[in-house]
């Protein structure tokens, strides 16, 4: 459980079905305010409309949201050489957007509110085969930066988390079937341009919670537009 006061009334989460959005839940749970949980199949963030009615729903059944927790995501691999039809672009970007945006048009109105977006370190590191995924995630830390300024005026704050390998059903669905590669994605891998993480292990999905719920809290009321790394320093903060 947080340790810390985290502030919110009625905060909504998306992707709360499992991995990280999942711990986000469980962390809040016990924190004293109105929790809203999205995820498949109830919400498809890529339907803008779908997407408004359930905020209305919502609303009305706890209050306003002074909150957001945006995780939902998929991570579908590519080359960019070879383009492929996915759905990386759709649910990253086009979701956080439809998602995003309706919150926080109501937090300016109110005049407070904290939104968090997750992202990927991947946003700014490029790896072989995560072309249009690491390209959706440039996309959507560039738009939240964006609307944190526009925000800003009517007091919400707009950060990103970007976590790097996060242990959780999308990362192990990517490992050969049965297998164990943690210690390979630990190490990293100089053919393939990717890093290794120095501090030796796979983030835990309660890790990027903790940095989502503490980014709402009130000891984070001075933070806004920044892009916080949760991936054991495995992109240099680059």
């Amino acid at each position: 459980m947080a340790t810390w006061d985290t502030g919110f009334r009625h905060l909504l989460i998306t992707g709360a079905g499992g991995g990280i959005g999942k711990a986000v839940l469980d962390l809040a749970a016990d924190s004293g305010g109105q929790v809203t949980a999205w995820d498949l199949p109830e919400v498809d963030v890529r339907d803008a409309e779908a997407v408004q009615q359930h905020l209305r729903k919502a609303v009305e059944a706890r209050g306003p949201v002074d909150a957001l927790i945006h995780v939902a995501g998929v991570m579908e691999p590519d080359c960019a050489l070879e383009p492929e039809d996915n759905a990386n672009f759709a649910v990253n970007f086009g979701g956080t957007v439809n998602v995003v945006a309706p919150v926080a048009r109501q937090m300016c109105q109110q005049g407070s509110g904290a939104v968090v977006v997750v992202s990927s370190n991947a946003a700014t590191t490029p790896r072989v085969g995560m072309a249009s995924y690491g390209a959706s995630k440039a996309a959507v830390t560039a738009w939240t930066k964006t609307l944190a300024l526009e925000c800003a005026p009517h007091g919400v704050r707009c950060n990103v988390v970007s976590p790097g390998s996060t242990r959780t059903p999308m990362l192990e669905g990517m490992w050969a079937p049965g297998a164990d590669e943690s210690a390979a994605v630990i190490a990293g891998n100089q053919d393939t341009y990717r890093l290794g993480i120095p501090l030796g292990k796979l983030a835990q999905p309660q890790d990027v919670a903790a940095a989502c719920l503490f980014l709402i809290s009130p000891a984070a009321g001075h933070i806004t537009m920044h892009d916080m790394r949760v991936d054991g320093g495995a992109t240099l903060d680059s």
